[in-house]
């Protein structure tokens, strides 16, 4: 789930990081200065439990995003998903960048190299926000998790349980009523990107089924040149 053989393409790891640290570094600078709410073994398991069946419950969005990748650059755009497997992420223009998920790989496209990588779901950070059953238990292990009922926020910070040097993702939840808001992905080299949604509609339908598949910019191109 956290393999880093994406990251070794120094292209794609730029791309990576423009794509998927959608949060605002500072969205929460109050919450993270506030002093967490000390939890029992019980309230443990019962965040624990909110959380997994909100995920459970969470089948698509479609929201606005903004990211701050690991040197500060933030960059906006819309971010969809549809559980299990399928996301894409558009940016705004100028930005012709994308990722996109079509429940197998996911593809990465670099704009200004004019290149695209791709990879199995499994062996991006993607894995686990994608995944149909989504559990905070078995292949995935809790770090940490706190809460802070005066920011109203959850946070959960969960690693692979068979390679936790290979990186960590920390998932920010609005606390009532439960929503996710935000995601920090911290990893193996020791890059922080951030995450940021807002405006996000859940479990609704997608009519452009081509939403989630990747089509090769260069194609369209020749294809439209002819």
């Amino acid at each position: 789930m956290f393999t880093t053989n994406i990251s070794q393409d120094g292209k794609v790891m730029r791309v990576f990081f423009r794509l998927t640290a959608l949060f605002f570094l500072c969205f929460f600078s109050a919450a993270a200065a506030a002093a967490p709410h000390p939890q029992t073994h019980e309230e443990r398991l019962r965040s624990i439990s909110a959380i997994e069946s909100y995920l459970a419950e969470l089948r698509s969005m479609q929201a606005r995003f903004t990211q701050t990748a690991p040197d500060g650059d933030q960059t906006s755009g819309i971010f969809y998903m549809e559980r299990p497997g399928k996301m894409r992420f558009e940016y705004d223009d100028p930005i012709e960048d994308f990722i996109v998920a079509d429940g197998l790989f996911i593809y990465f496209y670099d704009a200004v190299m004019d290149h695209h990588s791709s990879t199995a779901i499994g062996n991006s950070l993607a894995d686990f926000i994608l995944r149909d059953n989504l559990r905070l238990s078995g292949d995935v292990t809790v770090l940490d998790l706190q809460e802070n009922p005066e920011e109203n926020l959850i946070k959960v910070s969960v690693t692979q349980t068979a390679d936790p040097s290979a990186g960590s993702i920390t998932l920010f939840f609005q606390r009532e009523p439960m929503r996710l808001v935000k995601w920090r992905i911290h990893d193996a080299q020791g890059m922080t990107t951030e995450v940021a949604l807002w405006e996000a509609q859940t479990n609704i339908h997608f009519n452009d089924r081509n939403l989630f598949r990747f089509r090769d910019p260069r194609r369209t191109r020749e294809q439209f040149n002819r």
